[in-house]
């Protein structure tokens, strides 16, 4: 079996989102003096597929989500040539030259997301081509079904938090994600607002659910060294990316100061990169995003360190590229889930470009054993909100 083509696609959407003042989450953009919205930069409006096809006339399914028109033109002019006339079997091989000719400026970011879309695809079609579910390729079930936790409660008005959480409750969900609103340049009522948001979620779910807490990147480490000792009597399940993903030492301070675990990853790349995490102690949760990281590929060697130093991994995003890796691996205890509402335009892209994607039922996912390869199709139900760009 050859690879005889690949083609991508942008879908970039052009229909209704919700104004960003009414749903705000604190980020990395919020430590400079912004009017706008600081959120804007990190909202996906377009997702970039890719479609391998081989001899035998089988099409693997790959994406990526991070800067989907200049992932489309290093897919096009870098990788492409690089897989065309392979077989995708030999994805391991694949996957090196593709690291190594593009390492002078694609071994983290764009360059790295762009490798995950190929390699995806691979993994796709080799289900494919053996007619098993990608997760039986990477060892198979090691849970009956995955746990998974709903992730959003952005801040917003707290009664609507307390609803939005009640309603997760009723959903059959044992934990739950919240974003926080403020960070260091709101000063002291921004802490004060923030430890508000916390207690009013944690009054509506009562004790023995787990809570997790979201920064986003919108704080610094004297910021959550100050606010750390407050939020510790809420027993959040942990706090996320406190800081940027470059203060690794920031993040190990953190992690060594509080019972609370530190987690990130979600903009970290490769088993090189979470090596440096995992051997500094700076994150005592990973969270890559299959589609970010380097791929399957990456991720499950990435999933074996984790094993060795006993650090669960929960995916970013949730999505069937991560559910596979979380339902084949022992060292991932759970899964994201991005409940799809009237928010804003995100990770809720995934949904309306794919199908196949399973819904949970009472706080579990379950995956097909029958479904070969990702079991993703594409959907033409809400094609007309995108602008396709060949």
């Amino acid at each position: 079996m050859k690879i005889t083509s690949v083609r991508s696609r942008v879908f970039e959407w052009k229909g209704h989102t919700v104004p960003p003042e009414k749903h705000f989450c604190s980020n990395a953009m919020d430590l400079l003096w912004d009017k706008g919205d600081s959120m804007g930069t990190f909202r996906f409006h377009g997702w970039t597929v890719v479609e391998i096809e081989t001899d035998t006339g089988l099409i693997g399914i790959g994406n990526v989500a991070l800067a989907p028109r200049i992932a489309k033109n290093i897919i096009d002019q870098y990788l492409t040539p690089l897989v065309i006339g392979h077989d995708p079997f030999d994805y391991e091989y694949l996957w090196q030259r593709m690291y190594r000719s593009t390492m002078a400026w694609g071994r983290k970011g764009i360059g790295m997301a762009a490798i995950s879309a190929i390699d995806i695809a691979l993994w796709d079609l080799m289900g494919k081509a053996t007619n098993q579910p990608v997760f039986k390729l990477l060892g198979g079930r090691t849970k009956e079904k995955i746990p998974c936790y709903a992730s959003k409660l952005y801040r917003t008005d707290l009664d609507e938090m307390q609803r939005e959480a009640q309603s997760y409750l009723d959903q059959g969900f044992n934990s739950m994600k919240m974003r926080f609103g403020y960070g260091p340049k709101d000063g002291p009522e921004g802490v004060r607002e923030n430890i508000k948001s916390v207690e009013a979620v944690r009054e509506v779910v009562g004790p023995d659910v787990d809570l997790m807490l979201e920064c986003y990147m919108g704080w610094n480490l004297e910021y959550t060294k100050r606010i750390l000792p407050k939020l510790e009597k809420f027993e959040p399940r942990w706090l996320e990316e406190p800081v940027i993903p470059d203060d690794i030492d920031g993040y190990a301070e953190l992690n060594k100061m509080t019972h609370i675990p530190i987690s990130g990853g979600e903009h970290e790349f490769t088993s090189h990169g979470f090596k440096q995490l995992l051997d500094k102690q700076a994150i005592s949760v990973i969270q890559y995003d299959t589609n970010r990281v380097g791929g399957i590929t990456a991720a499950r060697k990435i999933n074996a360190l984790a094993e060795v130093y006993g650090v669960p991994v929960i995916p970013h995003a949730g999505q069937m590229h991560n559910y596979h890796l979380t339902m084949s691996t022992l060292a991932s205890p759970m899964s994201e889930f991005f409940p799809v509402h009237d928010v804003e335009v995100g990770n809720e892209l995934f949904y309306y470009l794919f199908t196949g994607d399973p819904a949970p039922e009472k706080g579990f996912i379950d995956l097909d054993d029958n479904l070969p390869g990702l079991g993703l199709s594409l959907s033409d139900q809400y094609l007309s909100d995108f602008n396709i760009i060949e």
